[in-house]
């Protein structure tokens, strides 16, 4: 015996039976599709090329998500550190000294 139903009865199969859904053929609601999110640019080439690395993500399955989300991660984290190393423009005479980085006061 087989559960297939002919093509002109699909519809009919959906109107007696409440749990047949037809499929459109070639839809996989698991395939990866882009969520097409814009990226504006912020200045900083390297942040921004963190920020393009998000797009590898739209051709992945969700499970190839977290490999690409956390290596941007650690890209923006590096990032944010490089900041922290750069000496800044001198301040004003008399200016309070900002006080060190989360990271350099827990060595």
């Amino acid at each position: 015996m087989t559960d297939s139903v002919p093509e002109g009865q699909v519809a009919e199969a959906a109107e007696t039976d409440p749990v047949a859904v037809p499929v459109e053929p070639g839809y996989d609601p698991a395939a990866p599709a882009p969520i097409d999110i814009p990226r504006t640019p912020t200045g900083n080439a390297e942040v921004d090329a963190q920020l393009d690395r998000l797009g590898d993500a739209d051709h992945l399955a969700t499970d190839g998500h977290l490999e690409v989300y956390e290596d941007v991660h650690r890209g923006l984290r590096d990032a944010l550190t490089a900041l922290d190393a750069r000496p800044g423009p001198a301040g004003p005479p008399g200016a309070p000294v900002p006080s060190p980085s989360y990271h350099q006061s827990r060595s």
